[in-house]
């Protein structure tokens, strides 16, 4: 003779805490709270090595900018934010020595934002740093699970062709 299925009543509260799990638990909110932590590492040994100043909010420019000049429209563009927010972003950071505005020799209004000298060697210091706390993930989670979690975000990327993403960052997944 075959059981009677049980059936679940979802109260309040039961639902109340599966809208929670499902609030901080889903892709989205795993994604952002990975890409905090990794942030958080990389900031803390880059201010350990010397570079106190530097502080999240200016990742929208260094994450951004590459090693040419780029104008400040294009560079707010990619970060996906106003251009006020990423002229005090870049007011701070040329003040701190980061970064230089040159006038655009295409459009005299317009300026061009290029790494100085100071902030080429803090972007080296931060692929280094980048590199040692990816170890430090590849020993906690292995590194087979993190090339894995690496490829298949590449191929995600990549697949679903994200419009905002600069030329250069084209076709991650066939990347060396």
């Amino acid at each position: 003779m075959r059981q009677p299925t049980k059936v679940r009543i979802m109260t309040p509260s039961t639902n109340d805490t599966h809208l929670a799990y499902q609030l901080s638990n889903n892709l989205s909110r795993l994604l952002l709270e990975f890409g905090r932590d990794y942030e958080r590492r990389i900031l803390k040994v880059l201010h350990q090595r010397g570079h106190a100043d530097v502080r999240p909010c200016h990742s929208a420019v260094f994450s951004n900018l590459g090693l040419g000049a780029v104008r400040v429209t294009e560079l707010a563009e990619r970060a996906q934010i106003t251009q006020q927010a990423m002229g005090k972003i870049l007011k701070e950071l040329e003040r701190l020595g980061y970064v230089a505005r040159d006038i655009d020799g295409n459009d005299r209004r317009a300026k061009k934002i290029r790494l100085t000298e100071r902030g080429r060697e803090m972007v080296r210091d931060s692929m280094n740093v980048v590199l040692e706390v990816r170890k430090e993930y590849a020993l906690k989670a292995g590194e087979d699970q993190l090339e894995a979690l690496e490829s298949q975000l590449a191929r995600c990327v990549d697949s679903i062709e994200l419009e905002y993403l600069p030329e250069s960052w084209a076709n991650l997944s066939k990347s060396p």
